[in-house]
């Protein structure tokens, strides 16, 4: 009996053991998946990744498009936007290179654009775009390089567009030739309407001259001053009359950096009016185009005036609002609306142009190369330090490699159901795209983000609180 009682424990104490062992074993190989899992975002080498998709982009463009807006990726020639270059994507991309490090290719950069460009040219170009475009980027490289040079094309193409706010409201006019001063485009929106102040206002405060500044902020207050009763503002309005001619609200393109420069007007500059224009705009977005579905969180259309809804749309521009939501200080409707965005990318394996988020179905397939999901990435990553959106960033990353890469750059998709390539790739690729996706894995210490603004186009500006 003896011998069975001490047989019988050293049974229980091996199964013990055993157990034991294998809980162990099971707790090890916990801990090692998530070793691996964590691995798997090695932030360096993306970054270095990143960084390589931006110099096959770019040597795309030097050995096809050199001297010119465009690269046409598949065609391998060029695309300049009003007939004669304006060296948009050198200009463009000049601020990421030198946040990427790439001496050499920025050297060469600087060199084509400050002996080549000028705008003394008998051309009429959109004010909104030459702005966000051509100078932010100027602004930008001059603040990051030191050259004055680029000051001084600066302030040449800030007197040139000077004249297109010469409107009966103050609110400028779509177009400017930038020779003659003759304006063009009478009915606008209020993203070309009110996405001026970071430019304008930092071209005063590089100057001096507050000529620039009075400029911009007006044509925003006046247009903030024709909101409706509800807080909203609508899709179109005449700049000479005042008049609104397409009373639907949203935050898609045509209004979408109205609310941002807003935000933004008060965080580079500290302008008071700009703080309280955005508290009273984001109150009214929230209340009534803010749309809790089934689907997820996402942001809708309705009437300006009555608030009553009109469409479940949402698209790859709306996708830049997490990040004001985030730099606005609500984390919470970020996140969420990120994670919707998220969703609507992964429909297809790569972010359509528009959803209609009540059913989830594609309404316009096209992808042409759009940096706002990334943007909203990089400043959710910043605020939260939550690895998933270097996750997202990896998966947005490895989606355009993919489906967008060709030998001479990359090329937006005409569908991104069939991913059939469409023969474009915008200057925002150099200097969104690429730049948000480098700068979600490089170190923190590349660029300093309590310290500056970007502008819509993603040009960084230096903050300056002296209003």
């Amino acid at each position: 009996m003896k011998s069975f009682l001490v047989s019988f424990i050293a049974l229980i104490l091996i199964a013990f053991f055993v157990l034991s062992g294998s809980s162990y074993c099971f707790s090890l190989s916990s801990h090692t998946k998530k070793d691996v899992t964590d691995q798997r975002i090695d932030k360096q080498k993306l970054a270095e990744e990143v960084k390589a998709q931006f110099l096959h982009a770019w040597e795309g463009y030097k050995k096809y498009a050199w001297g010119h807006d465009e690269l046409k990726p598949i065609s391998k020639t060029y695309f300049d936007w009003y007939g004669t270059s304006l060296y948009m994507t050198p200009v463009d991309a000049f601020d990421t290179m030198t946040l990427m490090g790439l001496k050499k290719e920025a050297e060469e950069d600087k060199e084509l654009i400050l002996n080549h460009l000028s705008f003394d040219k008998d051309i009429s170009v959109k004010t909104f775009e030459i702005t966000i475009r051509m100078l932010g980027g100027l602004l930008s490289a001059y603040e990051l390089d030191g050259n004055k040079r680029f000051l001084s094309l600066a302030q040449d193409l800030g007197n040139r567009l000077l004249p297109s706010f010469n409107s009966k409201t103050g609110m400028p006019y779509q177009y400017i030739n930038l020779k003659t001063g003759k304006t063009s485009g009478v009915v606008s929106n209020p993203a070309e309407i009110g996405t001026l102040l970071v430019e304008f206002g930092t071209l005063s405060k590089l100057t001096g001259n507050p000529v620039y500044y009075n400029k911009a902020k007006k044509a925003l207050v006046k247009l903030y001053n024709r909101r409706s009763k509800i807080g909203l503002v609508g899709s179109t309005i005449n700049v000479d009359t005042g008049k609104w001619e397409d009373t639907e609200s949203h935050i898609s393109g045509g209004i979408d950096s109205y609310y941002e420069y807003q935000l933004k007007g008060w965080k580079l500059f500290g302008d008071k009016d700009c703080k309280r224009m955005w508290e009273t705009s984001i109150k009214a977005v929230n209340k009534y185009l803010a749309d809790s579905a089934r689907t997820g969180f996402w942001y809708a259309q309705a009437d300006m005036n009555t608030g009553k809804r009109t469409s479940t749309l949402f698209g790859a521009l709306d996708a830049f609002f997490p990040a004001e939501l985030a730099l606005g200080g609500d984390l919470k409707r970020a996140e969420a609306l990120e994670t919707s965005c998220y969703k609507m990318w992964n429909l297809e394996g790569i972010e359509p142009e528009q959803i209609n988020f009540g059913s989830m179905k594609i309404t316009y397939p096209g992808y042409v190369l759009r940096p706002e999901i990334i943007e909203s990435a990089y400043y959710l990553y910043h605020y939260t330090h939550n690895e998933k959106y270097l996750e997202m960033g990896k998966t947005f990353l490895d989606d355009i490699v993919k489906y967008c890469r060709t030998d001479a750059g990359f090329a937006e998709l005409k569908s991104v159901v069939t991913k059939e390539k469409n023969d474009g790739m915008e200057s925002f690729f150099l200097a969104e795209t690429l730049k948000y996706l480098y700068l979600l894995f490089a170190p923190e210490k590349t660029l300093d983000f309590n310290k500056i603004i970007f502008n819509t186009e993603a040009h960084p500006i230096k903050i300056s609180l002296s209003r």
